[in-house]
């Protein structure tokens, strides 16, 4: 397939710059795959299409705070690093900005020498290996120092770090928010268990693949960078038993779906206690065997995202979809509204 079978006119005014102050509070649109009806609700209407017996799989991964400004210690010059991914203890790999200023055996200082870092390794595409010195505990200095790496057509600052979290958000090592699960509130979750649906948690760590374009025409072509993910035994007994009672299995989320799909792809179908690395790419003619509804957000144009989303999907029904979703401006990508497939 083409990348341009996935394009769309989308407004730059539609991608939502700042989240909503009420998390459910954003709008839904609801997509019925067998009648290709659609329907527009609020979030908060999710319990309408839940029922006794189903489940809702949450990504609990928690975004780290990875954006870093310091300065080169030897000239004072200014520096910008992201996280990207721990290597081995107080390593990690890093992009960095400007990179060409950034050489092996540069020594880094962030916070008035709140913490270090020596670079030991250059990488492609401006990355680096950084060897980081600090005292106390690394997390804790990087809530002090850091801040959250948003996507970069979102302009406005955050002024809530937790905003950019869910409610939920336990694992850290996210560059990025599972922003599907943005939209429930503590006070949802417990209206959704007391219907007699079951919440099981998966952790993926999203990596700035996410924000990548696609740089090929023919989408067969294209590799996803690979993110680690973890099902426990717990999660995966819950799911098998979910299913062998014939109830539904709702992802909330595109990073949810990839790695139920990865671990049943892996297991003859089966949900299994599970972690590892998944570069896992879901397009048009991707066999499901894990999922039985989707919670996701509206993405962007030639996106893998909306790839996955018309696999699950007819293509031409979500690109309608979409189209209706920019005719009646729903709020687009990270901090907008929601669909539901089912």
């Amino acid at each position: 397939m083409n990348i341009e079978d996935f394009d769309f006119d989308l407004p730059e005014e539609l991608i939502a710059q700042t989240p909503l102050r009420e998390r459910s509070a954003s709008r839904l649109m609801v997509l019925n795959k067998d009648t290709e009806e659609i329907a527009h609700k609020q979030f908060s209407d999710i319990k309408q299409y839940l029922k006794a017996g189903d489940c809702l799989v949450l990504n609990d991964t928690r975004v780290l705070p990875a954006r870093l400004y310091g300065v080169k210690e030897d000239t004072g010059g200014k520096v910008e690093i992201l996280l990207l991914k721990q290597l081995e203890g107080d390593s990690w790999e890093v992009l960095a900005k400007p990179a060409k200023r950034i050489k092996e055996g540069s020594a880094l200082t962030f916070g008035e020498g709140k913490l270090r870092a020596t670079c030991t390794g250059t990488l492609e595409h401006g990355g680096r290996i950084l060897q980081f010195d600090y005292e106390g505990i690394f997390y804790e200095v990087l809530e002090e120092l850091g801040e959250m790496p948003l996507p970069p057509y979102i302009k406005e600052q955050l002024p809530e770090k937790e905003r950019y979290q869910t409610v939920y958000a336990k694992e850290k090592g996210s560059a990025a928010a599972p922003t599907a699960g943005l939209h429930f509130t503590t006070e949802l979750l417990e209206e959704i268990k007391e219907m007699g649906v079951t919440i099981a948690f998966i952790t993926l760590h999203v990596g700035l693949g996410t924000f990548r374009p696609v740089s090929v025409d023919n989408i067969d072509e294209h590799k996803m960078h690979s993110e680690f993910y973890v099902m426990s035994r717990e999660t995966a007994e819950t799911l098998t038993r979910v299913r062998e009672n014939g109830g539904r299995i709702i992802s909330v989320g595109t990073t949810s779906t990839r790695t139920l799909e990865t671990i049943t792809r892996d297991n003859n179908g089966q949900f299994v206690e599970s972690s590892g690395w998944t570069d896992i790419f879901i397009y048009p003619g991707f066999e499901f065997k894990a999922i039985d509804g989707l919670i996701t957000n509206f993405h962007l144009p030639k996106s893998t995202l909306i790839m996955l989303v018309s696999a699950f999907a007819d293509r031409d029904f979500i690109l309608k979809a979409y189209h209706e979703a920019v005719k009646e401006k729903y709020r687009f990508f990270s901090f907008g509204d929601a669909m539901l497939i089912m």
